[in-house]
């Protein structure tokens, strides 16, 4: 008996510490600290009054960010049939690499806007502090799944400015979250993460890091993911759709390699693949990306 009550308690405190550890290739902010930090600016920004409170449809917005002393934009869209009152779903959609906060609202024809109108999400793009900050993690290609050295590599090269960038990028992202959750009645149970390239590694770092959010993540054409170093027990209960291009080398073969992990490891787990390359694989995905999340109001 006392034995087993042993085990039993160095389980959980285990899974505590866990939980409380950053993630080795992220950066060294403390994700309940931040939570913290963000809400209360959240709290300080909508004590003023604004004539953008609780506005619908496409909005580019701005905010002040103490810690990196300047406005920090985001886009922000919450469909026009909105009735002011109900509970809305969210999505949080990082940018990949190079991008802006813009971009991938404004592509293929506004097409994340349409879809966000068809399915009722407000949707919201970060900046991530700047077109290259890496939401937190510097992992690029070629640092794919399965590629550990190159991993390490990586993360060895990151420098002081650099690891400063990564925090602020973590930082504006989870900022923004807790801005549109302060302003809008979202519903908890309906809050999703996505992205693509750079993006798709910000999904799979700030998934796992910030993992009580959400319902749902869709990492699209980035399995940059230091197996090793992952904690992938912050994962277990939340759905993950997977999507790839079959002409996006080299990220396709980590993706496979990545796949078929996910599998064998008995996640909730999804895998979608598109005949085009990493950019033209986007719009073709977003609408499954859409539909998988509809299929999780709730966690």
């Amino acid at each position: 008996m006392k034995v087993a009550f042993a085990l039993f308690l160095a389980f959980f405190f285990g899974a505590l510490l866990a939980q409380a550890q950053p993630i080795p290739f992220g950066s060294a902010l403390d994700a309940d600290q931040q939570v913290a930090e963000s809400q209360k600016l959240a709290k300080d920004l909508l004590s003023t009054p604004s004539s953008q409170l609780r506005a619908k449809g496409d909005q580019h917005r701005t905010y002040i960010f103490p810690a990196a002393n300047k406005a920090m934009p985001y886009r922000l869209y919450v469909p026009t049939t909105w009735d002011g009152q109900s509970k809305l779903p969210l999505i949080v959609l990082l940018h990949g690499a190079g991008s802006d906060e813009n971009r991938y609202m404004d592509s293929n024809n506004k097409q994340v806007e349409r879809l966000a109108e068809q399915h009722g999400y407000i949707v919201v793009s970060p900046l991530g502090y700047s077109p290259m900050g890496g939401y937190g993690t510097p992992l690029r290609l070629p640092a794919v799944f399965d590629q550990p050295q190159t991993a390490a590599k990586q993360r060895a090269g990151v420098t002081p400015d650099a690891e400063h960038t990564l925090e602020l990028s973590e930082k504006d992202v989870i900022n923004v979250l807790e801005i549109v959750l302060n302003e809008y009645p979202i519903n908890r149970s309906a809050v999703f993460l996505t992205g693509h390239s750079m993006g798709s590694g910000g999904t799979w770092y700030l998934g796992a890091k910030y993992s009580k959010y959400w319902s749902a993540i869709a990492p699209m054409s980035g399995p940059f993911v230091d197996q090793a170093n992952y904690p992938w027990e912050r994962l277990k209960s939340i759905p993950i759709m997977m999507s790839e291009g079959t002409l996006a080398t080299p990220s396709l073969q980590g993706s496979h390699v990545m796949r078929d992990w996910m599998f064998q490891h008995d996640f909730r787990f999804e895998y979608y693949e598109v005949k085009a390359d990493h950019g033209g694989m986007l719009p073709l995905v977003l609408p499954a990306v859409f539909d998988f999340f509809d299929r999780y109001p709730e966690k």
